[in-house]
């Protein structure tokens, strides 16, 4: 999946969950934008509801939005109680509250990162770069990297002189630095009551570890499975943040973690748009 830093700043992409349309944020699908204002609408006026006054407040049609209630009404989100007489349901609640949080997060983001955010950026300068010269900007090993020149999808003006691989700051970017989410391969090891690291092959953890740019570790038996294989994790502590925005900026990673610590792993990655993979712990 492509990524942008708009501005030196990193995108977010909205949660979608594995539901399909139906479950696209309201920032990406259109329809979903439409059954968002109806249900707005109904809420507001249930249970006396004129669909002509609902289509000419959102602007579409009449038919189209009787064409929504039907199926917010299949889909369980409306109750239909007679000829004009809807009321939203607690399912359409809350899809209506899920999806409110899904603006409000990008909302704020736009507020403090885009709008609000600093006019300086750091950077690792990729050769010597003088203040007020033109720079390129790219991301490599998740970090921004400014290289001299204007060949880049995005520029900047250095704020600060720097030496080949020193940070340095950059200011007046233009354009987007685009490039590809990272991946997540995951690793389940069985609590010690389960059988522990012994579950897991030495082979899994050090085929993956090379084929990854990071190796993370989270519980004991994952550290010790990890540290059996000759491998030394280089991240132990927070590692549902620290996977997500590794994967973000582009790296790839091997998670090793504990079983009962998994979901919050893969639901931060879900809510993230990371694609990941659960791998058997003995092969």
């Amino acid at each position: 999946m492509q990524n942008y830093l708009y501005f030196g700043l990193e995108s977010r992409t909205m949660a979608t969950d594995d539901g399909g349309p139906e479950e696209e944020s309201v920032l990406t699908s259109k329809r979903n934008a439409t059954r968002y204002q109806i249900l707005v609408e109904i809420a507001e006026r249930q249970p006396a509801v004129s669909q002509r006054e609902v289509a000419e407040e959102i602007g579409i049609t009449a038919q189209a939005v009787s064409d929504y209630l039907q199926d917010l009404v299949s889909q369980g989100y409306v109750h239909k109680e007679g000829r004009g007489r809807y009321e939203v349901t607690k399912e359409g609640v809350d899809w209506l509250l899920s999806r409110t949080e899904d603006l409000r997060a990008f909302v704020d983001h736009v507020a403090e990162d885009v709008v609000g955010g600093v006019d300086v950026e750091t950077a690792i300068a990729t050769d010597e770069i003088r203040e007020g010269e033109t720079v390129s900007l790219s991301m490599r090993d998740g970090t921004l990297h400014a290289t001299p020149g204007d060949a880049g999808s995005a520029t900047a003006v250095a704020v600060t002189d720097a030496a080949a691989d020193r940070d340095m700051g950059v200011t007046n970017v233009d354009g987007v630095v685009g490039y590809d989410l990272g991946e997540v391969t995951v690793v389940s090891v069985p609590r010690v009551r389960d059988g522990g690291s012994d579950a897991v092959a030495d082979a899994t953890v050090t085929d993956h570890a090379d084929a990854n740019d990071l190796v993370v570790a989270a519980g004991t038996e994952a550290l010790v499975a990890a540290r059996s294989a000759g491998v030394e994790p280089d991240v132990r502590f927070g590692t549902v943040g620290a996977v997500e925005e590794a994967a973000v900026k582009g790296l790839d990673t091997l998670l090793l973690v504990v079983a009962d610590h998994l979901s919050r792993h893969t639901d931060s990655l879900r809510d993230a748009n990371v694609s990941y993979e659960v791998i058997d712990a003995a092969n």
